[in-house]
């Protein structure tokens, strides 16, 4: 039932439109991994807004294995891009917690790196005139699998209401190169894939939102539970509603 050439059409429309009301003139500022997210959104930035128009950020945190993906990506769509290893940052934020007596959980370690790249890629888009995008999708954000003020945060987001399995026909749809497509995401600490600390495949997840199917019970359940607990996470910060007295 997914129209992929209608649905493109209107995500680089709502690019354009967006840009128009909100930075008319901007450049679109892209954290480029290499992986299918990313290159998504890069290229519909490409098709909305034109190359000069998009500025692409590699971002490693020290030696990064895929790094040859990022560069792919950039080269094929022929944008500028900037790189800056965030590797310095990463460290010291470390070092200077753990010198104040703070136990750094794993968590907190798998965290950390994408908060600094979004810092960074705040830092270049003030610079040169630029609008950061988000390039989270709905099955991402559905069950918390993003980084709150890291790569969670941006101020546009074109795939935020598009599955995996949509992200992956838009790429397609795209011409991207295959291997970005179908690149497997992993934590970036270890050797463990996004679908490996979930616990179920993207596949079961996107039939579940789109359908509100899902066979197996204990999945269903650890999905429910997933989305609950990191709703907060789509939600504006909440504020304490102060009402002056007259």
């Amino acid at each position: 039932m997914f129209d992929v050439q209608k649905t493109t059409a209107e995500a680089v429309q709502w690019i354009r439109d967006w840009f128009e009301t909100n930075g008319k003139g901007c450049n679109a500022v892209v954290g480029i991994s290499g992986g299918k997210d990313s290159s998504v959104v890069a290229a519909l930035c490409v098709k909305a807004l034109g190359k000069e128009r998009v500025i692409g950020v590699l971002m490693p945190n020290g030696e990064q294995p895929d790094i040859d993906c990022s560069r792919q990506l950039v080269a094929y769509l022929g944008i500028p891009f900037y790189v800056c290893n965030i590797k310095k940052a990463v460290d010291g934020v470390k070092q200077s917690l753990m010198e104040s007596g703070v136990e750094l959980t794993r968590q907190t370690l798998v965290n950390l790196p994408p908060r600094i790249r979004m810092s960074t890629l705040y830092a270049l888009s003030q610079s040169m005139n630029g609008r950061v995008a988000n390039t989270c999708n709905l099955s991402e954000d559905w069950v918390g699998y993003s980084t709150r003020y890291g790569d969670a945060a941006g101020d546009f987001s074109p795939l935020g209401k598009l599955t995996v399995r949509e992200v992956k026909a838009i790429g397609r749809y795209l011409n991207l190169p295959e291997n970005l497509v179908e690149k497997v995401p992993s934590d970036g600490l270890t050797d463990r894939t996004d679908e490996d600390n979930l616990g179920f495949t993207y596949a079961v997840l996107d039939e579940y939102i789109r359908t509100g199917v899902c066979e197996d019970q204990d999945t269903k359940a650890r999905i429910d539970r997933l989305h609950k607990i990191n709703e907060f996470k789509l939600k504006p910060i909440p504020c304490y509603e102060f009402k002056a007295e007259n």
